[in-house]
């Protein structure tokens, strides 16, 4: 698994080890990236359930000023701030070792600052994202963007808390699905 491109282009990163361990594909990555490519520059990432920190490295790297890794896993934690520390991308990062409804709750509690990115793969098949999805929404700014990864069969809801489904994706077995809150219409003539 490497950086696709940006600042740590060509870095290769550590993954976990273990049966439950399901890295993001490059192929789905890459698709990811060309979706979101507009809205990466500057702007505020939350990589949830992070594992390798894959998706938020990648962020950094293409511009994005800050990433924040929320994983329950103490070697998850460990093994993102080695990828982070091989990429040069530690001072634009945070390392949280948290269960995702914890960190959502008490970062809502808090009123940090919103995010403008969001990157959700939980563990499949679980109910894990259908339960932590609408605190997410809670920690975004209004023009932010919350992609979900799951698998093809997962029943996720059209809207969550002002959120929408604005794009869906299918990669083999595995499911992109973006949320973005609708625009009004402009107006424009009747």
């Amino acid at each position: 698994m490497r950086v696709i491109t940006g600042t740590a282009r060509g870095r290769r990163l550590k993954t976990l080890e273990g049966v439950d361990v399901r890295p993001t594909t490059d192929r789905v990555k890459e698709a990811v990236f060309s979706v979101i490519q507009f809205d990466i520059e500057g702007r505020r990432m939350l990589d949830l359930f992070a594992g390798s920190g894959q998706m938020g490295i990648e962020a950094l790297s293409r511009g994005a000023e800050k990433a924040v890794f929320v994983d329950s896993s103490a070697n998850a934690a460990a093994v993102v701030k080695e990828n982070l520390k091989a990429c040069d991308l530690m001072k634009s990062a945070v390392v949280v070792q948290s269960e995702a409804k914890a960190y959502l709750h008490g970062c809502a509690s808090a009123g940090k600052d919103k995010f403008d990115l969001a990157f959700l793969d939980p563990p499949y098949s679980k109910g894990i994202l259908q339960d932590v999805l609408s605190s997410v929404t809670h920690v975004m700014k209004e023009s932010g963007v919350i992609i979900c990864e799951s698998p093809l069969d997962d029943k996720l809801p059209e809207t969550v808390e002002g959120f929408a489904v604005s794009k869906e994706y299918r990669y083999g077995k595995i499911k992109i699905t973006f949320y973005r809150v609708p625009q009004a219409d402009d107006g424009g003539e009747d």
